[in-house]
């Protein structure tokens, strides 16, 4: 790293305007091409995912019926919001941590010690989110409870 930092202080300007990264994009997409086709690569993944992951088609199927149960009990819109919102984070970090155990994978099956730390972090971000699901959907609840309790027959 520091040997690279001094070649480069020891090369031309124009040796450095030739390295400079183009502002264009390599594929030549711009506007909504390149959305359109990011939204391509993110159905992809989701797709994957689904196929792939089998904890990932639990928490889908976990948080559909929790979002049915979000919207049926009778808390106010914000609380809705959060519970909501703590469901899609879950997801968010179980597509994370698949990506980074399948990259980890990719490179390599040998066992190796930062290997194992890397899926062990990703696993322990998955558990916090679980953690934030519980935490966020108690909280509301017992701040409803008179509501939540005569909705459910308590």
């Amino acid at each position: 790293m520091i040997s690279s930092y001094f070649c480069r202080m020891e090369q031309s300007d124009s040796e450095i305007k030739k390295a400079q990264i183009s502002s264009e994009r390599p594929d030549g997409k711009k506007g909504m091409a390149r959305i359109v086709a990011a939204a391509g690569f993110s159905f992809d993944g989701l797709v994957a995912a689904f196929k792939h992951e089998d904890a990932f088609r639990q928490e889908v199927l976990i948080g559909v019926i929790l979002l049915v149960l979000a919207i049926w009990l009778p808390v106010p819109l914000l609380g809705k919001l959060w519970m909501v919102s703590s469901l899609f984070l879950v997801l968010i970090v179980e597509l994370l941590n698949s990506a980074i155990e399948w990259t980890v994978n990719y490179i390599s099956y040998e066992l190796h010690p930062y290997a194992k730390r890397a899926k062990d972090m990703g696993s322990a971000a998955v558990f916090v989110s679980l953690v934030h699901v519980a935490l966020v959907w108690g909280l509301v609840i017992t701040e409803n409870w008179n509501p939540v309790s005569a909705a459910v027959g308590l």
